[in-house]
């Protein structure tokens, strides 16, 4: 990690002894197109300016919110936020991967179309760790109509548990490939719904074409291309569960152009017909 970020990241970490306000989102109600939605439990820090959001806000349904620096959103498994970019700010997600912890710094200015500062960065996580409970509790917290003072302590917590993982000896944490592999696969988990290939996520991440295949075939379970493929095919199911979204919209946001070529793989890989799938489920 470049030392610049390293430092940002731990005086962000060390200095937020607490919080302006802190939204949590939820997930019942049909997300808008391009909004963000994995599932794994995001933590969203406003370091400067006005961050613009959509979000599920539980019994009031979507809303609109305007976060200043200071603020935070919490985000449970495949809930979801709608940031707008419309206005000049800089924020800090924190990514709670199974095995990996990843930081993305986003800053932008208000009359810009372009972000000028992207910085994104993954490190090993401990397994069975105390982060756990955290992220259950605070799971647990987003559906409670009372959520204070209870919503902060559990963010420290989460943060002092971040800033341990940022300072863990190199030594300690698994090596290199492993690392870069676990940082991948996050970066595919974000970024399922775009057009994303063997070359473009080798060129994000500074390596050769062949490097990454062959990095999938010595750490993973399967192929790169059938890696990407499984993300989507499970963010389908879990759109077909969840949201009555017509099969076109569906295919659209899980990264498929074509309407048919997204039956065509789903039956494969599932034996059954969108339409069946959901029709059971």
């Amino acid at each position: 990690m470049d030392n610049v970020f390293f430092n940002l990241i731990d005086s962000v970490l060390t200095e937020r002894e607490s919080f302006n306000r802190i939204w949590f989102a939820g997930g019942k109600t049909q997300p808008p197109q391009f909004s963000y939605q994995v599932n794994f439990p995001r933590l969203e820090l406003v370091l400067k300016g006005e961050y613009i959001n959509q979000l599920d806000d539980g019994d009031n349904g979507v809303c609109q919110i305007s976060l200043m620096g200071g603020d935070a959103i919490y985000i449970p498994p495949n809930s979801w936020n709608k940031p707008s970019w419309n206005t000049e700010c800089s924020v800090l997600s924190l990514l709670f991967g199974k095995r990996q912890l990843g930081f993305s710094l986003v800053s932008k200015t208000k009359d810009s179309p372009k972000f000028y500062d992207v910085q994104k960065h993954s490190i090993q996580a401990w397994t069975g760790h105390a982060v756990d409970p955290i992220l259950t509790a605070l799971n647990m917290l987003a559906t409670e109509p009372q959520q204070q003072p209870m919503d902060e302590h559990l963010l420290q917590a989460l943060l002092s548990y971040t800033r341990n993982m940022l300072h863990v000896p190199l030594h300690q944490s698994k090596n290199r490939t492993e690392d870069l592999y676990q940082g991948i696969c996050i970066y595919i988990q974000e970024n399922f719904h775009r057009a994303i290939s063997r070359d473009t996520i080798a060129n994000r991440f500074n390596i050769t074409p062949n490097h990454l295949s062959r990095l999938f075939r010595q750490q993973g379970h399967m192929r790169l291309a059938d890696y990407i493929c499984w993300v989507r095919i499970e963010r389908a199911k879990f759109m077909l569960r969840q949201y009555p979204f017509r099969l076109t919209e569906i295919a659209s946001r899980c990264g498929f152009v074509d309407v048919n070529y997204f039956c065509r793989v789903f039956k494969n890989k599932t034996g059954r017909t969108p339409s069946e799938y959901r029709g059971v489920t």
